[in-house]
């Protein structure tokens, strides 16, 4: 165990701000080792504990923020308000940094660099530039020594995590694969060509779109400059424009139309990203989306993806269908399908929370409900019948929330099932015939046609067997050995019953055809032997249990 006399200065640190913010669970865990029941500070101290903390843990905290299968959604809500303070580094240090990142000097790329940061986060900062053949960019800049403070903390969290994993808390929720989890997460943030990977991947699909669904070219994200790019340095095409709140329209006699016109564009968007495409970005709150001069909606900051696999996207499917239709028992079958192991779950007892969570919608409009809450409400349901649900369907929900909430907010006529609803109708039609209906009629026709080939051979073999009476059926019966056993020890007793009724019948004969002293032994002995007989009798069923 880890004790604070045996603390480095960070460990040290960290240690004072937990106990300093109160959280009496922790305080036990870092002081002895050992704590009563789990316990979370509330959300607002716990969002106080990572800001001050610093940068790694404002990011840790953003990190947990897209796991609504983990925390409840007031945890989720504090976090995600999160924002890193953090000053910029000075131009001196940042001139430096990106001169090692790219092969020629600044002066032969650049025309001109705003040595003004835009934007500083935890990780990087953002300056914008001119590129010598005048093309405006936006360059994202590592911070220096960003890595190896990471390395510290991380070490750190994960001590922390194996400390919590001695607990039924850290066994129930496998604290250990959370922590390893989440810190490779916070590591790959560290490498920027995978954000520009993900960027060009979500730009490809999207350009593409799905033509009765939206415009790819009302779409814009951002082109990468590969030549210019590293993994500490991330050059990208700037886009001017506002974040999507902030948006103003010449025209205000067609504001309305144009904010439901935006609304729509979105929902469809990141309809085809997560039901068809299955590669999402994942974190689309007001200032990742942002309002272009061009009137164009821009898909920003793209190091946030999420993945979900087809039979995922057919489950999450129907379990919007099964929300719409409050149906608790379709809800219960859903979630265990998403499960990763559901040994050991009562259905019976998950249907009847889904049952007590869905009946405070039944008195609503569709149009009333709030999906992403009553999604956040079924992880709740998952976490509390300890059903470990696929870390993605945490990213899942979170990007669902983010994205009703925006669009309540741009538009807040919104109504969410005129949205869904012809997209999801859409998504079923493409589950059975797929992108491409004529390949899947030729599919369709070429099975048929292996079939009723195959149909007459394999009926002419079933007669042939029949007639020859060659045809063997084989069947297993479950607990055949017992029944057989017991209708072995029925068949026994009635044996035996009949024995000893013939021995008594035939005593009687005898007694009654002769009066001889000898025939009369014969008598008493058939007698004897006969009340013996029936007496085991009586007494072996007796001890079975089995009179009745």
């Amino acid at each position: 165990m880890f004790a604070l006399t045996q603390y480095t200065n960070r460990q040290r640190e960290i240690a004072e701000v937990v106990l300093r913010n109160g959280w009496d669970y922790m305080r036990g865990l870092l002081t002895s080792g050992k704590s009563n029941e789990p316990q979370l500070p509330t959300p607002t101290v716990l969002r106080n504990i990572l800001i001050e903390l610093g940068p790694v843990y404002v990011k840790l905290g953003q990190l947990l923020s897209t796991r609504p299968d983990l925390l409840p959604a007031e945890y989720i809500e504090a976090l995600s308000e999160l924002q890193a303070n953090v000053p910029p580094v000075p131009w001196e240090d940042i001139e430096k940094q990106i001169s090692d990142q790219l092969s020629q000097p600044l002066a032969s790329i650049f025309s001109t660099i705003n040595s003004e940061a835009i934007a500083a986060g935890s990780i990087g900062q953002v300056h914008r530039a001119t590129l010598r053949s005048g093309q405006e960019v936006a360059m994202k800049v590592q911070r220096p020594h960003i890595e190896e403070i990471v390395d510290q903390d991380i070490s750190l969290i994960k001590g922390i995590a194996e400390l919590v994993a001695l607990t039924e808390f850290g066994k129930d929720y496998d604290i250990i694969s959370l922590a390893n989890e989440f810190t490779t997460a916070l590591k790959a943030e560290l490498n920027f060509t995978r954000e520009a990977t993900y960027t060009d991947k979500l730009r490809q699909n999207l350009s593409k779109g799905t033509t009765e669904w939206f415009n790819p070219e009302d779409l814009v994200i951002p082109k990468i400059y590969w030549e210019l790019t590293s993994s500490k340095l991330l050059v990208m095409e700037w886009l001017e424009g506002v974040p999507i709140l902030t948006a103003k329209f010449p025209e205000p006699e067609k504001e309305k139309q144009k904010r439901k016109e935006v609304t729509t564009l979105l929902f469809r968007v990141f309809f085809q990203q997560i039901y068809i495409d299955g590669f999402f970005h994942a974190d689309p709150h007001p200032g990742n989306l942002f309002y272009l001069q061009s009137e164009r909606v821009a898909l920003l900051d793209c190091g946030m993806v999420g993945r979900l696999d087809p039979r995922t996207q057919k489950i999450l499917i129907e379990m919007l269908l099964a929300v719409v239709d409050l149906d608790a028992q379709r809800c219960s079958e859903l979630t265990l399908d998403l499960a990763d192991t559901n040994t050991g779950i009562s259905l019976i007892d998950l249907q009847n929370d889904y049952d007590r969570m869905l009946r405070k919608y039944h008195n609503l409009s569709v149009s009333e409900i709030n999906f992403s809450e009553v999604f956040y409400q079924v992880l709740s349901v998952a976490r509390n019948n300890k059903i470990r649900l696929p870390g993605n369907l945490g990213l899942y929900a979170k990007t669902l929330a983010n994205l009703e909430g925006v669009a309540r907010s741009f538009y807040p006529e919104v109504n969410l099932l005129e949205e869904v609803k012809p997209l999801v109708a859409d998504l079923f039609r493409r589950q059975l015939v797929g992108d491409s209906p004529e390949s899947t009629l030729l599919r369709i026709a070429l099975d048929l046609k292996n079939l009723s080939l195959r149909s007459p051979r394999k009926l002419d073999l079933l007669l042939e067997r029949v007639t020859s009476e060659t045809l063997t059926w084989n069947i297993t019966l479950q607990n055949l050995d017992n029944l057989r056993k017991s209708i072995d020890d029925s068949a026994n007793r009635l044996s035996f019953s009949i024995l000893v009724g013939s021995l008594i019948m035939g005593a009687a004969i005898i007694s009654a055809s002769s009066g001889s002293s000898q025939l009369l032994v014969l008598t008493n002995i058939l007698f004897t032997t006969a009340s013996f007989l029936g007496l085991w009798l009586i007494i072996s069923i007796l001890r079975s249990g089995k009179l009745k």
